[in-house]
This record gives C-alpha cells, sequence and structure tokens, in this order.
C-alpha cells in the first residue's frame, strides 16, 4: 500500500502558517551497562520490499549492512533525564528559544487553542502552540511533573545532540537504530514480528480509531506513554515503534539506500533534513502506517513538536 507522504504524523518548522493563532527479557549472552544495551553488531538485512511500505519515503531495496559492536539506550531519554542535563548545563531547547512549538489538536485545551495557538494549513491537526516546549508539553498551564519517566519531547535533532554531548554518547546511525529495532529478527514487519497485535495484544502505542479526530486510546495512551510501557523487543530495547519518533545521526535523502556503504553506514554527507524513525503515537494506518521497522520520515535539525524525542548510542570505544 503506497500512500502521499504529505508531512507524516510530524511537521516541521518551515512548515506556512496561517497569520491568525500544531517483549522478552534479554537473551543470554547481552551485556547492559548504565542503562544502555550491547549489541554485538554484524551483518544483517536492511530495508524492505513490503507491501505496505513507501518506496518513495527509501525504504527500499533490501540490503545488506554490516554494524560495528555498539551500545544502545534501553529507552528513550525521558523527561527526568532531559531535566538533569537542563540543570547541569543551563541549556535551552530551541521551541523555547523559538517561543513556540507544535502540539497535536486534541491534546491543547480550549484556552490554549483561543488564545495561543496558529492553525496550519494543509493539517489542521497541528497547532503551532506559544509557550510549548519540553517543559510544557501542550503549553498553557501543562507540566511533565506526572510524566518524567515519559519521553521528553518538543526535542529538536540540535537539541538531542547537545544532550548527548553533554552524556558523552550520540545519535544512532540509521543503520544502527534499525538493526537495534528489530531485535535480531529477520525482515519482520515490527520488532516482535509481522503481527500488529500478537493474540490481540497491544504491544505499542500508536492512533486507535478515525484519525485526526478520535483516538479510543484501545492501546491505554492518548498522547506519550511512559518510555517503558509494553514488552521489549528481544534485544530488551522498549517503544523502538511508537510513542515518539526518534532522531538519527543521517542526513535524510530517498535514494540513501542506492549509495548505502556496506560497512557502518553514516548516510549522505549533507543534506536539508534529518532522518526520523519509529512513527509515534499519532502514526496511524490510513494515514501514516510508519511506525514499521523499516520505514522513514525526516525533518528539519531545528524542528520540534510534541510526538518527537530520541535515544542515545555509543561506541564501544567510549564505553570502557
Amino acid at each position: 500500500m503506497q500512500e502521499q507522504k504529505l508531512s507524516c504524523c510530524s511537521i516541521g518548522r518551515e512548515q506556512r502558517l496561517l497569520t491568525t493563532f500544531g517483549a522478552e527479557p534479554l537473551r543470554v549472552g547481552l551485556k547492559s551497562k548504565d542503562g544502555m544495551v550491547y549489541l554485538e553488531g554484524g551483518v544483517f538485512l536492511m530495508g524492505t520490499d513490503d507491501k505496505e511500505g513507501f518506496p518513495a519515503d527509501g525504504e527500499g531495496t533490501v540490503r545488506e549492512v554490516e554494524l560495528a559492536p555498539f551500545y544502545i539506550d534501553i529507552e528513550t531519554v525521558t523527561n527526568k533525564k532531559f531535566a538533569e542535563f537542563v540543570e547541569d548545563t543551563g541549556y535551552v531547547t530551541e521551541a523555547e528559544r523559538f517561543g513556540w512549538s507544535f502540539v497535536f489538536h486534541l491534546l491543547a485545551t480550549d484556552e490554549v487553542k483561543k488564545n495561543n495557538s496558529r492553525n496550519v494549513p494543509g493539517t489542521p491537526w497541528w497547532l503551532a502552540v506559544n509557550g510549548a516546549d519540553w517543559r510544557r508539553p501542550e503549553g498553557g498551564k501543562s507540566t511533565v511533573e506526572d510524566r518524567m519517566d515519559h519521553p521528553v519531547i518538543h526535542i529538536s535533532w540540535n537539541d538531542a545532540v547537545a544532550y548527548c554531548r553533554w552524556a558523552g554518547k550520540r545519535l544512532p546511525t540509521e543503520a544502527e537504530w534499525e538493526y537495534a529495532a528489530r531485535g535480531g529478527l529477520v525482515q519482520k514487519r515490527y520488532p516482535w514480528g509481522d503481527r500488529l497485535k500478537p493474540d490481540g495484544q497491544h504491544r505499542c502505542n500508536i492512533w486507535q480509531g478515525e484519525f485526526p479526530y478520535k483516538n479510543t486510546a484501545a492501546d491505554g495512551y492518548v498522547g506519550t506513554a511512559p518510555a517503558r510501557s509494553y514488552l521489549p523487543n528481544d534485544y530488551g530495547l522498549y517503544n523502538m515503534v511508537g510513542n515518539v519518533w526518534e532522531w538519527c545521526s543521517d542526513w535524510f535523502s530517498p535514494s540513501a539506500a542506492k549509495h548505502s556503504e556496506f560497512r557502518n553506514p553514516k548516510g549522505p554527507a549533507t543534506g536539508t533534513s534529518r532522518v526520523m524513525r519509529g512513527g509515534s503515537y499519532l502514526c496511524h494506518k490510513s494515514y501514516c502506517n510508519r511506525y514499521r521497522v523499516a520505514a522513514r520520515s525526516s525533518n528539519t535539525p531545528d524542528s520540534s513538536t510534541g510526538n518527537m524525542g530520541f535515544r542515545c548510542v555509543t561506541s564501544i570505544h567510549n564505553f570502557n
């Protein structure tokens, strides 16, 4: 199945606005350290030719890729961890500097919609909300005080890189991300297999209902879920699909697979947007079926939304 990409379930700052105010236990032998899991690397099949994929996104063709060993965070960076970074460094995110960020319309209060938001042409479910940032995810009086174990959101690629540098880590390459998300499975659609809900069990936080106006929250959540929700994949990694989009280090190109290196590919040398992987709580098969492990999207490095976060990796030689 192929559909027009539009702005997927994410949106970037370059979008023009109206002038009036959007598993299983770890496999035997795997080591973990400081909230990270060691992955041995090696050769795996990256990409997909799945009929549900989007060839225009550059999901295919399927190709062999070899990776060096690396460590990866078990979960996305949480509000708690990001708060520690900000307290230690005084860092100000780009959403805070711009003074606004994109919020999904059903999550904004009527007061915010009336007084502090702008509509986005072509994507009426996104609101550009004044004062929305990682501390106030829906703008207004919203807070993360009861969501400290949720993924930090409204984080741009530049913000994520700043956090990684502070933590002595880095963003994963797109190849590392997909290798980790697959959890050792070969060419499966999801981190747990080919069925979205095995035995009727929800395994990720995506849109349930009629997008974009009714979310039944059948999977337990309307917005973000805690970073360690649902069962992890066979590498012990939580929420590799759904919940929030995750930034990767690569520049985005729909033809990246055609020019990819076999060993430790790092993507194009230049570009205008960075790769995002994994989909989010707003993804739905009818509009943005990108909660598959091979699905790709992108956004500009300064963009932030209420469904974008990240996790970190580190090379073996940096983890002694």
